[in-house]
């Protein structure tokens, strides 16, 4: 009867477990971003060096995930460093990666692209296949790719010039998965109390900088919107914004975007979870419901380096049809797993 009883009680806790996740999903890793397709989420995060891949049914195990490399780039080019916030995307059957990189000097960021033409990410190879840029070729990060009424658009992150000092949000038309069609059309800048957290005291940099980056497509119901990270990820201050899209069928209207004049979601110190942002968004396997991937510390001060640990939440929607983030929740709090 003991041994039942012990054997009912692990099976108990075995269940629990598999029914419920805590955060964070990983030790570290910034700018977290995942895929799903035919039952698997095929998630990434910045790496700095290369590029690796994880695939798991449940993202809320992916420290159990197999992973693998998908690709390392070659020594002394202009892409071999620093490379940043990588995506993966399937389009037409087959699949991109899109990244920021540079040559070791941030002044000569720009985003790249693969390409691999099997359907399995984990089979064929990922070819690198070059820069993909605007007709204006300036300092560019955190490309974000995706189709509205059968047009693909990237948006991004960048300068205005040649100078940093404040990175505003990008979108463009794409010709195809590979390149950028035309020019860019700037949709936002930072310009609130709130996006101006950006004090650097540092002899490389300038002394402030001013941060709109990470933008990330989201359509619910008809209803269009840019999420974005505001201030300086090398402060406690770093959130989300949120853009809205009220025109026509025309997103490259920079009048149309509409910003929310308050962050979506902050830094919370009651749950001691700070600079959280960079994030992405997934359905529940069952597609029922919506969920937010993001990176955060958990103590103030950590800034950008490899303290940013990946998490997940649930979100909601408001009656107006708009994204309800809530508050990020404390570490090791338990969370219902994404509903199969």
């Amino acid at each position: 009867m003991k041994k039942y009883l012990i054997l009912l009680l692990l099976t108990t806790i075995s269940f629990a477990q598999q029914k419920t996740f805590t955060n964070p999903i990983l030790p570290a890793g910034a700018d977290p971003y995942s895929t799903y397709y035919k039952g698997y989420y095929y998630y990434t995060n910045t790496l700095g060096n290369k590029l690796v891949l994880w695939k798991t049914k449940d993202l809320s195990d992916i420290k159990n995930a197999e992973s693998k490399v998908i690709w390392t780039p070659p020594k002394n080019t202009n892409y071999s460093a620093e490379i940043w916030a990588p995506e993966f995307h399937i389009i037409n059957g087959k699949w991109y990666c899109y990244f920021a990189a540079d040559n070791g000097d941030n002044n000569n960021h720009r985003m790249y692209v693969l390409e691999n033409k099997s359907s399995d990410p984990f089979k064929g190879k990922f070819e690198f296949k070059g820069k993909i840029a605007a007709q204006t070729d300036k300092w560019a990060i955190d490309g974000n790719v995706f189709e509205y009424k059968k047009q693909l658009y990237m948006i991004w992150a960048g300068w205005e010039g040649d100078k940093n000092g404040q990175q505003n949000i990008y979108i463009a038309k794409m010709k195809n998965p590979l390149e950028i069609d035309g020019d860019r059309v700037m949709i936002s800048a930072p310009t609130n109390d709130w996006e101006t957290h950006g004090a650097l005291h540092d002899e490389v940099n300038p002394p402030q900088v001013n941060v709109n980056e990470g933008p990330q497509f989201l359509e619910r119901n008809g209803k269009i919107f840019i999420v974005f990270s505001a201030s300086g990820c090398w402060t406690d201050f770093y959130a989300l914004g949120l853009l809205t899209f009220n025109g026509g069928d025309n997103l490259l209207d920079a009048s149309a975007w509409k910003k929310s004049p308050e962050p979506i979601f902050k830094q919370s110190s009651a749950n001691k979870v700070y600079a959280p942002g960079h994030n992405s968004f997934f359905k529940s396997p069952d597609g029922k419901e919506d969920w937010i991937l993001y990176h955060a510390n958990s103590n103030p001060g950590e800034g950008c380096g490899n303290k940013r640990s990946p998490r997940m939440q649930r979100i909601d929607w408001d009656a107006n049809g708009f994204p309800v983030l809530g508050e990020p929740v404390s570490e090791g709090v338990p969370l219902a797993i994404p509903s199969k």
